[in-house]
C-alpha cells in the first residue's frame, strides 16, 4: 500500500485549478496501490469509507488515468493505482441540441465533465455479459468511458431512429454532430 496522505494529495491538486490538468505529459514514478475504489454506481471509496465531499470526488477526477485495464490517480510527481469496478464516469443528465451538423447529444457526468458524442467522444452499447443487457457507455477522456445510466438510456431510445440493417433486420440509432451511433438491434 502507497503512503498517500489524501489531506496532502488534495491540498496539492487545489493549486492545480478546476480543469483538468495535462496529464498526458506527466509521467511520474509508479509509487503503489492506495486503497481507493470507484463502485459500479460512482460512489468514490476510500479505505472503505465512501468519500462524502463532492468537491474531493471531483478533483480525483480530473486527474484519473487509465494505462491498459489499471486507473491510476496521477499528478506530476506521483502515480498511484485504485481499482474502479465497471467504468470510472457515471452520466447522468442529458441535453439534445440543434447544432451547427445537426443534432448533439450533450451529456453530464457525476463529477460535472460535460461531454458531447462525437467523434472524440463515442456512443457505444455492448452487452452485458452477465446479463444480457445493453451497457451503454460514452468516451469520456483519455480513454476512459463512462456509463450511460439506464434513464438516459431509456431517453436515448426514445430519441433513436429505426434504421435497417444488412440482413434484413432492424436497429435503433441516434445521431449526435453527424455521426451514427448504434443502440442495437429490435
Amino acid at each position: 500500500m502507497a503512503g498517500i496522505n489524501l489531506a496532502d494529495l488534495s491540498h496539492g491538486l487545489e493549486q492545480q485549478g478546476q480543469g483538468i490538468p495535462p496529464l498526458e505529459q506527466w509521467n511520474p514514478e509508479f509509487c503503489g496501490d492506495i486503497d481507493m475504489r470507484i463502485a459500479r454506481d460512482g460512489t468514490w471509496y476510500h479505505e472503505g469509507t465512501p468519500i462524502g465531499r463532492k468537491a474531493m470526488v471531483k478533483m480525483f477526477s480530473r486527474i484519473l488515468w487509465r494505462e491498459n485495464d489499471d486507473y491510476f490517480l496521477k499528478t506530476p510527481v506521483e502515480k498511484v493505482r485504485i481499482q474502479v469496478d465497471d467504468l470510472p464516469f457515471q452520466l447522468i443528465a442529458l441535453e439534445v441540441i440543434e447544432g451547427d451538423a445537426g443534432q448533439e447529444l450533450h451529456f453530464t457526468s457525476s463529477t460535472d465533465d460535460h461531454i458531447v458524442a462525437g467523434p472524440e467522444h463515442p456512443l457505444q452499447v455492448i452487452e452485458n455479459s452477465e446479463t444480457g443487457e445493453p451497457a451503454p457507455a460514452l468516451r469520456v477522456r483519455f480513454g476512459m468511458d463512462g456509463r450511460i445510466s439506464r434513464n438516459l438510456f431509456y431517453r436515448l431510445v426514445e430519441l433513436a431512429q429505426t434504421e435497417p440493417c444488412t440482413d434484413g433486420s432492424e436497429e435503433l440509432v441516434v445521431y449526435s454532430c453527424g455521426e451514427r451511433y448504434s443502440l442495437g438491434r429490435i
